[in-house]
Parts: structure tokens; C-alpha cells; sequence
């Protein structure tokens, strides 16, 4: 597998995101798409996760954006990712184009 960064557009809805990081490959662009909502549309980042073979998501902002708070500002993703997710899970983290 190969590891997709910077160049690589998803599309999806009305909305296109870049990978901005994709630790272990953690990126499926069908699963991804499987479970992208509308709830995703507020958020600057969407960061998925696996764990036991099943994809979670779980958005967050910048903090110019009207929704941040401490559960979802960007600034926390490690922490996150640390205390919240599997250890040394494989993950990705997508960033809205603006």
C-alpha cells in the first residue's frame, strides 16, 4: 500500500477534503464514504480511526469556526488520539478545502 498525503482530493457530498495525515495506512476511501454523514459538514477536520476492524469518525474545528469547543478543537487531536482510540491504531486525518 502506498501512502496518500497533500495531493489526494476525497470528494464527497458537496464537500472535497485533502489527507493531511494517514498513519498505517489508516485511509479507505469506501469506508470512509460508507460512513460519512451530514453530521460531518460543520466540521474542518474529520479524523476516522480504527478499532477492531470497524472505522469510527469524529470531526473537528478550527478555532475560527463558531462550533469549537475543547471536545472538538483541532489542537487536541493527539490527545485524542492518545486517550481515546486504540493504541498505535491506524488512523487518518482529513482537512475541508475551503
Amino acid at each position: 500500500m502506498y501512502n496518500l498525503v497533500g495531493d489526494i482530493v476525497i470528494k464527497v457530498d458537496n464537500y472535497t477534503y485533502e489527507i493531511i495525515e494517514n498513519y498505517k495506512d489508516g485511509y479507505e476511501d469506501l469506508a470512509f464514504k460508507e460512513k460519512y454523514t451530514d453530521y460531518f459538514y460543520d466540521y474542518d477536520y474529520i479524523i476516522g480511526d480504527w478499532s477492531y476492524g470497524k472505522l469510527r469518525l469524529k470531526g473537528f474545528c478550527d478555532r475560527q469556526n463558531k462550533k469549537c469547543n475543547r471536545i472538538n478543537d483541532i489542537k487536541f487531536k493527539d490527545k485524542y488520539l492518545k486517550e481515546l482510540c486504540s493504541y498505535e491504531c491506524r488512523y487518518f486525518v482529513l482537512k475541508k478545502n475551503k
